[in-house]
């Protein structure tokens, strides 16, 4: 069963570990079932690839890798600070609310 993450697709994050540290990118996509993101400019690794359709030429190609989810923190968009994010119910449906300033993560 794939564990709940407080990093979402779309999301602002600074990384805090690692050897991208201190970098900071809108996340690309979610792996809630492995708990990692993929974050762009960041964690880049180069990919052989052949010739297809799609990619006439082949050769090495640079792309993001995944990351650990506990190496992101998530940048509040009305405070603009690496913060974590609380849960709150409203409606059925769970809101994150960012710890320093209070204010919903979600619009």
């Amino acid at each position: 069963m794939a564990k709940s993450m407080t990093v979402r697709k779309g999301d602002k994050v600074r990384v805090i570990a690692g050897k991208d540290k201190g970098k900071e990118g809108k996340v690309l996509r979610s792996v809630p079932e492995k708990q990692r993101v993929v974050v762009e400019k960041v964690a880049m690794m180069k990919k052989a690839t052949r010739p297809s359709q799609r990619n006439q030429q082949g050769g090495i190609i640079e792309m993001e890798g995944t990351i650990h989810v506990s190496n992101v923190m998530l940048i509040c968009p009305s405070c603009s600070q690496a913060t974590r994010a609380s849960r709150r119910r409203e409606e059925g449906a769970r809101i994150r609310v960012c710890k320093k300033c209070g204010k919903d993560i979600d619009k």
